[in-house]
């Protein structure tokens, strides 16, 4: 019974599931499109790229190309993306114990935005296809979004978690005013951040991949490299103290690797919202409150949840394309309710 209340690591099997689950949506994804492909052919093009493999496919160099260099560099994309988004939001959840706190708390969604509205009002830029410059604004303007929030929520109180997120809120709101105010300036910029802002991976390809690969392994692998310090900080920052756990480091460090991630991630991707929120409580359902268990669970379970919203986005009203924004919000508004009215419930 002690075990069933203060879990520690998730199972191997669980481990073992949730990876077989991201497999085989991964290989879904690669196979299901407007053209769909054998299962076999995707299998035997797949494994003839493995290094030191080869394997005579016999499949047609124009269906070979789409599948590794047109799906293959979306799906992982959006593997990629989603599980950044799926562990920042679990740990931005564990840091201020709050379990509606999502990636885009400090402030990281209109700091991003305000960095692209920069670049395509400013340099001219445009999202018809992968633009560096467009996607280092976006980069730099949710670090500097969330660092200032965090220099603000820090000369408060010391760092305390509700003066974080005031501070987030602030910075959001100040942020989206001077988007605003360059979008007026500038009616033709006005679609493609737009665009940008209902999250974008039809433009993905191996050049995005490899800019969020290094970033989305440090982030993922710093945040549930804290997950027991975590399950500490859960008890309280004077718990947490008397334990030895540095309170106010640990939630700097977390916070950091959530940012760096979920810049990154929102860099290439555009804004993919409820991610964060709806991966992390599905898994406690099953797993329970431990981050120990959450945090490595949601860095794989991010994978396959953003890889089925983005195969309904191309297929649905194929050959149209739903912005994968869209089906996020569509799935994460109800459920962000029916958390909400459970949380209300569970107080009165």
């Amino acid at each position: 019974m002690a075990s069933t209340r203060h879990p520690t690591r998730p199972p191997a099997s669980w481990l073992a599931a949730a990876a077989a689950a991201a497999l085989a949506v991964l290989a879904a994804a690669v196979a299901i499109g407007p053209i769909s492909l054998p299962f076999s052919d995707v299998a035997a093009v797949l494994v003839d790229r493995l290094p030191l493999v080869s394997v005579d496919h016999g499949v047609a160099p124009v269906t070979a190309a789409i599948i590794t260099e047109v799906r293959l560099p979306r799906v992982i994309l959006a593997g990629l993306v989603g599980s950044v988004l799926a562990t920042a939001g679990t740990a931005f959840q564990a840091t201020f114990r709050n379990p509606l706190a999502d990636p885009y708390l400090l402030g990281a969604a209109g700091g991003a935005g305000l960095g692209v509205t920069v670049a395509l009002t400013e340099t001219g830029g445009s999202l018809g296809t992968a633009n560096p410059g467009v996607t280092m604004a976006a980069f730099a303007g949710a670090l500097l979004a969330v660092a200032l929030a965090y220099a603000l929520g820090s000369s408060a109180d010391g760092r305390s978690g509700a003066s974080l997120i005031l501070a987030g809120v602030a910075v959001a709101a100040l942020f989206a005013a001077l988007q605003t105010l360059l979008l007026q300036r500038d009616d033709e910029a006005v679609r493609d951040v737009y665009a940008w802002l209902l999250g974008r991976l039809n433009v993905a390809g191996w050049d995005e991949v490899r800019l969020l690969a290094p970033s989305a392994a440090v982030a993922v692998g710093a945040m549930v490299g804290a997950a027991r310090r975590l399950d500490l900080l859960a008890l309280g920052d004077d718990e947490a103290e008397s334990l030895g756990v540095n309170a106010a480091r640990l939630r700097l460090g977390v916070i950091g690797a959530a940012t760096l991630g979920t810049a990154a991630a929102v860099a290439v991707s555009g804004l993919i919202g409820f991610v964060g929120i709806i991966v992390p409580h599905a898994i406690r359902l099953r797993a329970g409150p431990s981050y120990r268990r959450l945090l490595p669970l949601a860095a794989i379970l991010g994978v396959p949840f953003l890889c089925g919203a983005d195969l309904l986005a191309r297929t649905l009203l194929a050959p149209a394309e739903i912005p994968i924004g869209v089906v996020t919000a569509v799935v994460g508004a109800p459920f962000f309710l029916a958390l909400l009215r459970a949380n209300r419930v569970g107080r009165a």
